[in-house]
């Protein structure tokens, strides 16, 4: 089975035989001990640090459809490296243009994608309310402010709505998260640690998201609710509006609450916060382990992991813009 690495240390990427052979450097450029990682068993990468490769290493890495995400030292997602697509439809393409040229066609799927946003986030807030957690106020500011989804008729009058939803959903945080206190979002940079952690998912999500996206024949370049971009993958950041509340925001909230964060697990630069390298791993090592969690999926009628989740929605999304099947958001039932 592949798995996801991450590299978090600087160092030199290169191909031994039919082998990944990532050697760690110090701070004075000294040699580690080499980690020879099989490429038969490597699904993705995930690089911290410095690295340093040659193209000859990534046309390697693009002929076995390994995938290499990049995040800078302040832990923002730089970008990523992803093998040549596989899965071409023209046909599939040209409908995906026209659902985003047309406004009408536009429309459907990104009230779609806020509602299932939205609703993950008011099922996170049931949740915790059911806990004893005064999240009320919030809860029902977010279901007023969903009801004017449907008369939106603009992609921009819709990203208003769902920015209130989400300051609403993000100002119950402080009523749920114990010992920390977040005090509004801010990002770019983040100014404590729940902001730091809430950054650093979101990042993970929409890698995970790009990876889905291009497992399947859609292009990530073209969206529906964000609008495209010259330098980003903007069908990711549409997804990962729904994945958000299920992956990320669960998991801060228990990483937080039974203790498995704490304040020296992160680094307080000028004017930022971020997540020392044991928080990072401690962070990644519960979000493969959710990843890889299964649920019991009602349509399909079997077990279904988190990851594969995200697939599906691709799936239901390319249904519907060939006109096999109206599209509805993944929406949490648990």
């Amino acid at each position: 089975m592949k798995k996801t690495y991450y590299l978090f240390n600087p160092g030199v990427l290169s191909r031994k035989d039919n082998t990944l052979k990532f050697t760690p450097l110090d701070d004075q450029g000294n040699e580690g001990p080499p980690r020879y990682l099989p490429v038969e068993g490597v699904d993705e990468l995930y690089v911290f640090g410095a690295l340093n490769a040659n193209s000859s290493l990534y046309n390697f890495l693009g002929k076995n459809q390994i995938s290499v995400h990049f995040f800078d030292y302040y832990e923002n997602y730089s970008g990523s490296f992803m093998p040549r697509d596989q899965l071409l439809s023209g046909k599939l393409l040209v409908n995906q243009v026209q659902h985003h040229l047309s406004k009408s066609k536009r429309m459907v799927i990104a009230r779609s994608i806020i509602q299932g946003g939205a609703f993950n986030m008011a099922k996170n807030l049931r949740y915790y309310q059911n806990r004893g957690k005064e999240t009320s106020s919030f809860l029902k500011n977010i279901e007023e402010l969903s009801a004017q989804i449907d008369t939106a008729d603009d992609p921009e009058t819709l990203m208003g709505i769902e920015g209130n939803i989400r300051k609403n959903y993000y100002d119950s945080f402080d009523y749920i998260i114990n010992d920390f206190v977040m005090d509004g979002r801010s990002k770019q940079p983040p100014l404590n640690e729940v902001n730091a952690l809430i950054s650093f998912g979101n990042m993970m999500c929409y890698s995970q998201c790009l990876r889905a996206i291009h497992q399947t024949q859609l292009n990530p370049t073209i969206s529906y609710l964000h609008s495209p971009g010259e330098r980003r993958y903007s069908l990711a950041l549409d997804i990962a509006e729904i994945f958000k509340p299920v992956i990320i925001d669960r998991l801060i909230f228990s990483l937080l609450n039974r203790k498995e964060l704490k304040t020296d697990d992160f680094d307080n630069k000028i004017n930022r916060i971020i997540l020392k390298e044991k928080g990072k791993k401690t962070f990644i090592t519960s979000f493969e382990t959710k990843l890889s969690e299964t649920i019991q999926h009602r349509k399909l009628r079997k077990s279904v992991s988190y990851k594969y989740l995200i697939r599906l929605e691709c799936y239901k999304l390319i249904k519907h813009i060939i006109g096999m099947e109206t599209y509805k958001p993944f929406k949490m039932w648990w």
